[in-house]
């Protein structure tokens, strides 16, 4: 199926997008902006924490009759007034500083955000979409699995930093029970490492930190030996994957998104970016608090079938997906 036949789905439809001022979240309201061409339009209501960030974010269709912006924390956001019939909830603090200093803000925006989003949907009667994470399967004793949707490996429940794969699990659960019992039409999203031009200020990701040393032309600095292995996916391409699981996925159903030509060790994909942006790659050490945020998975690799069998086929390898994210933050300025 056509991206453009996956827009025909939803078009005259309204969709909320939580989480919209982030990395996938924006790039999914550009998305379907972009693909806005003809009537009826796609309504689009972009959700986030702050309304100025949003407006300059998305200036370029800021003013179009059929977008509109609103803010509000997704946990408390009253939306009452509000009828959608597609909702995707993209909104979650996914960056290592937030899970070392705030892990119970993490798992509240996870838990009541979500469990916000299902009774918006419930009252609606609009399908949900929610961004799960690969980190929900845990870690595996097999050296070279690759996670379908109905596996799940090792998660230690007892350390904060868990604080984000767990409460994406209960999150998912939620939606299960919310189809079960009332009904509702839920379908999840697992991403791998998404990455694109998209980035905050605030993301404190490795490819984040990564990014931003290579736009000030400096060498990026590794802060462990990135052998750890994990399944990439640029930021277009996870956008269009929601749009087919918002499409054609399952009710009740999870699909992986990623690319299976952009597997690689942490190291290869900050080559990837140093020899995009012609610098070099430096080691140290990270900070107590820095290490309290990051991952003990050394192998965190999704099996996208499930999803390549609703039509969906990813178009950026990592090296064209690197080359793209700079050229489009250094065009923007």
């Amino acid at each position: 199926m056509s991206e453009i036949k996956i827009q025909e789905k939803i078009r005259g439809k309204r969709l909320l997008v939580t989480g919209a001022g982030g990395l996938i979240g924006s790039t999914l309201v550009d998305c379907v902006m972009q693909g806005n061409g003809t009537d009826p339009k796609i309504e689009v209501y972009a959700l986030g924490r702050d309304s100025r960030a949003l407006e300059d974010r998305f200036k370029a269709c800021a003013h179009a009759p059929c977008f509109h912006v609103l803010e509000g924390d997704v946990s408390r956001v009253d939306l009452s007034g509000l009828q959608v019939d597609y909702i995707v909830h993209a909104a979650s603090p996914a960056h290592p500083i937030a899970y070392s200093q705030t892990p119970v803000d993490v798992m509240k925006a996870n838990l009541l955000g979500t469990l916000n989003m299902l009774e918006l949907a419930r009252r609606c009667g609009a399908r949900l979409l929610f961004l799960s994470s690969g980190e929900i399967y845990g870690t595996s004793g097999d050296p070279n699995s690759a996670f379908r949707e109905s596996d799940y490996g090792y998660i230690d429940i007892t350390t904060p930093r868990s604080c984000y794969p767990e409460s994406k699990r209960a999150a998912e659960t939620l939606c299960a029970s919310y189809h079960a019992q009332y009904g509702v039409d839920t379908v999840v999203a697992r991403l791998c490492h998404v990455y694109g031009p998209a980035i905050t200020e605030k993301n404190s990701r490795a490819d984040a930190q990564f990014l931003r040393k290579v736009l000030h032309h400096e060498d990026i600095v590794m802060k462990s030996l990135g052998t750890q292995v994990r399944s990439f996916c640029y930021v277009k391409d996870a956008a269009m994957a929601l749009l087919y699981i918002l499409a054609r996925g399952v009710p009740g159903e999870a699909y992986n998104v990623a690319n299976r030509h952009s597997i690689a060790t942490v190291r290869e994909f900050a080559q990837a970016l140093a020899e995009a942006g012609g610098v070099g790659i430096q080691n140290d050490f990270p900070t107590e608090e820095e290490a309290r945020g990051y991952s003990r998975i050394s192998r965190a690799v999704l099996d996208a079938s499930k999803l390549e069998a609703l039509g969906w086929m990813p178009t950026y390898d990592i090296r064209r997906g690197v080359r793209e994210t700079i050229d489009i933050i250094r065009e923007l300025g």
